[in-house]
């Protein structure tokens, strides 16, 4: 199991097309939990932030260790979502991943944090 926070920069000016990213992630929620479990992604929270007048995204996660990125999916939302990335996310500004120092989940929810085997796997 990956657990992540990053932050990424977002381009002068595109606050408006994140506000348009994250609604359009919030009215499409369905769709959302389609593309979670070919990526054995468990929990993905996106978090905002402004510093001095610039804008960050912060993506925490939990995941699987096999699962597909978004950009190898061809699910039509996974499409949409790494447009809006293109057009907000600030390619010139290093992500920076936060360092985790302790994780604290109860054995019952780590435990269901599996990927789903299929019916020939479990034979």
């Amino acid at each position: 199991m990956r657990i992540e926070l990053t932050r990424f920069r977002v381009r002068e000016g595109a606050r408006s097309n994140v506000d348009e990213w994250m609604q359009f992630l919030n009215a499409n929620v369905d769709a959302v939990r389609e593309t979670l479990e070919p990526e054995q992604m468990y929990v993905e929270t996106i978090f905002s932030e402004t510093i001095d007048g610039i804008d960050f995204l912060y993506w925490y996660s939990v995941q699987g260790e096999d699962g597909s990125g978004v950009e190898q999916s061809k699910h039509w939302l996974d499409e949409k979502h790494v447009q809006f990335w293109r057009a907000c996310i600030d390619d010139s500004f290093p992500a920076e991943d936060l360092t985790p120092r302790v994780t604290m989940i109860p054995e019952r929810v780590e435990a269901s944090m599996k990927p789903l085997t299929t019916s020939a796997e479990t034979r």
